[in-house]
């Protein structure tokens, strides 16, 4: 007796919500990898090679925020604080928080069963990810 393939092609699966979901969760994880360099490149151009220890570029990488430069010996704070950062580090925050988000509700649709209560945490989950998304960029650009 032969197992039958459970392998569907795209046109036999549909495109649903469910693979754009999985499409996002591996773009936007590339998308913060290219944010976090880009930072950190740009940390390097503008000095940080001398003026900034690895700790300190590291922070910058994950979070291009100037006040993460105010303690270093860097003199000028002016080109740390352009609005091309602030960009930057809201698009890394609005990017990761979505995806760790979407990778909790993966998380948690494995553990509830009832409908009832995924619906729940979905909509948990959303509410929590907007409140802290515009908390998040309210620091970033009133800092």
């Amino acid at each position: 007796m032969t197992a039958k393939s459970k392998t569907l092609s795209l046109t036999q699966r549909g495109f649903n919500f469910e693979m754009l979901m999985w499409l996002f969760t591996r773009l936007s994880a590339l998308a913060m990898y290219a944010l976090i360099l880009f930072a950190i490149l740009g940390a390097l151009i503008m000095g940080a090679r001398n003026q900034m220890n690895f700790a300190d570029v590291m922070r910058w990488g994950f979070m291009p925020n100037y006040t993460h430069v105010q303690s270093t010996d860097v003199p000028d704070l002016t080109p740390w604080s352009t609005t091309l950062w602030r960009f930057t580090a809201s698009a890394l925050l609005l990017l990761a928080s979505s995806h760790g988000i979407h990778g909790l509700v993966v998380i948690a649709d494995d553990y509830i069963v009832r409908p009832r209560g995924r619906l729940i945490s979905r909509w948990l989950s959303i509410f929590l990810l907007v409140t802290m998304s515009i908390i998040g960029v309210y620091v970033i650009w009133t800092a």
